[in-house]
């Protein structure tokens, strides 16, 4: 992979921004060592005082502006924390190098997407987010079959499919708020409760705490 161009992506949260081990000069330093090692031409972009729970971040806004634009061709990140809070999140990203036909390097785990070895174990960790999500959708379909045996009703927002719900229910507990969850399911085509023709943050918020209250009954 020598010779390409590649974006190093380095974040810390205000709480990180003290701690020398998770220092933007940490990473720096570290990114820039591997590029000199393997001959990469690399350019930084930072996030200073913004946490993982988003992806609302300017620098990485501008980093996966780039890839998409093919002006660089990989993202590599020192560790895999500085880009993502979760697995699940992760495959998306994952997920997005694979469609837009870009590479992803994390140090840490010694993921490279530019090795057959790298890529491999990319799959693998897709493979158990992809497992993560199915199991979230069959424990909330159980809990609902469970609580509609007790009686419970879910009202309008239960017409919503079980899909919809388990979707819903697993990014809500990653941290994402209830709009930006309103948008991911728009983008992935969720069909809406009652045919309408898109998801809003307070029809997701009902539908998450309806659903959450019954289960926990």
């Amino acid at each position: 992979m020598a010779g390409v161009k590649v974006v190093g992506y380095v974040r810390v949260s205000t709480r990180e921004q003290a701690d020398s081990r998770l220092g933007l000069d940490a990473q720096r330093r570290a990114l820039a060592e591997e590029a000199d090692r393997r001959g990469w031409e690399l350019e930084l972009i930072e996030d200073a005082g913004y946490t993982a729970r988003t992806d609302n971040r300017p620098g990485l806004r501008r980093t996966l502006a780039m890839l998409k634009r093919h002006e660089v061709d990989a993202l590599v990140v020192y560790k895999l924390d500085r880009l993502s809070r979760s697995v699940q999140h992760f495959a998306e990203f994952l997920h997005l190098a694979q469609k837009q036909r870009w590479a992803l390097v994390v140090l840490d785990l010694n993921i490279d997407m530019t090795t057959p070895n790298g890529r491999l174990v990319a799959h693998i960790l897709a493979a158990v987010a992809q497992w993560e999500s199915e199991m979230i959708g069959v424990r909330t379909a159980d809990a609902m079959a469970e609580a509609k045996t007790r009686g419970a009703r879910f009202g309008r927002e239960g017409m919503a499919g079980a899909d919809a719900v388990s979707r819903i229910r697993h990014l809500r507990e990653q941290g994402w708020p209830f709009a930006r969850i309103a948008t991911a399911l728009d983008a992935e085509a969720v069909p809406t409760p009652n045919g309408g023709q898109r998801w809003y943050g307070s029809t997701v918020s009902r539908i998450y705490n309806s659903v959450t209250k019954e289960t926990a009954a």
